[in-house]
């Protein structure tokens, strides 16, 4: 099997590619939530793996929502990957910094899918992996040269406020919520300020970290097929995947990706959405009130 055609690669895959030099783009696309207070350029700056340029989720995305980090237009995704060096016949490999082993990469694998670029794959086991592993890492970065990304958005894989309202009622697609369980549940406290935990009704709790193995890796797929499985999510029916604002619901969609799902759709606005706009009855919480 080709690299080019692999949702997932290991480090030793990637470092013999590297070796290859042929026309791949390895991306650090860390982000962090405000509250962890860590920089992840500044990071960035200081460690990445050997070639790789960084991908900020909070410069590619819509400015004019007021909600975090929510899908650019074409036009402002094929720009901005244009000019790291990414054209529309790049391989590229995305990867994080986080210790989970993978917490924003899914993100970008999901967004350059979305824009129809289905040559990307998941570094498995992130940075954490790669450095323990004895791979090297760089404090240099030479910028690429500017070249054209041809995007393509598939808006069937995107769900509005109102897809997910109209759902309530005609249940055509499954919903999954990444985040922890307390936060579903409505027990433990949003990080962001204003929003009380909780979850749409009838959705189903599948936290992002079940997906990872306690070494940062995503499981195996016969793993996978029984937490899905396990929750009550029916793989061969539509799904679509929220969290609090997008991120760690992409864990969802490559995971079901991993196990032959064609292809899961995302509530971009997620929980924070939600909260500020659904009506008290559709604000399921066992705990209400108690986190503001």
């Amino acid at each position: 099997m080709s690299l080019q055609a692999r949702a997932l690669v290991t480090s030793k895959l990637l470092a013999e590619a590297v070796k290859v030099q042929g026309k791949m783009r390895i991306l650090d696309t860390s982000w962090y939530l405000p509250k962890l207070r860590r920089n992840a350029k500044s990071e960035f700056k200081k460690r990445h793996i050997p070639g790789a340029a960084f991908f900020d989720i909070g410069q590619c995305c819509d400015k004019t929502s007021p909600l975090d980090h929510m899908l650019p237009s074409q036009k402002i995704f094929a720009d901005y990957v244009g000019n790291l060096g990414i054209s529309s016949d790049t391989h590229v490999v995305v990867y994080d910094a986080s210790e989970f082993g993978a917490f924003s990469a899914p993100r970008v694998w999901w967004m350059f899918r979305v824009f129809g670029h289905s040559a990307v794959s998941l570094l498995n086991g992130g940075l954490r992996n790669w450095e323990l592993e004895g791979r090297p890492v760089s404090d240099k970065y030479v910028g690429p040269a500017p070249t054209e990304f041809k995007a393509s958005l598939n808006r069937s894989w995107i769900k509005s406020y109102e897809d997910i309202l109209d759902n309530l009622d005609t249940k055509k697609f499954q919903v999954v919520d990444a985040r922890p369980a307390g936060r579903f549940r409505g027990l433990d406290p949003e990080p962001r300020d204003n929003t009380e935990p909780g979850h749409i009704p009838g959705s189903i709790s599948l936290p992002f970290h079940s997906f990872l193995s306690p070494s940062g890796h995503f499981r195996p797929k016969e793993q996978l097929q029984a937490l899905f499985a396990r929750a009550g999510v029916d793989l061969s029916r539509p799904l679509c995947v929220s969290c609090g604002s997008a991120v760690t619901a992409c864990h969802v969609a490559l995971a079901a990706h991993e196990c032959g799902h064609p292809g899961v759709s995302v509530y971009d606005g997620g929980w924070s959405e939600w909260y500020t706009r659904a009506a008290p009855e559709h604000v399921i919480s066992e705990g209400r009130g108690k986190h503001l």
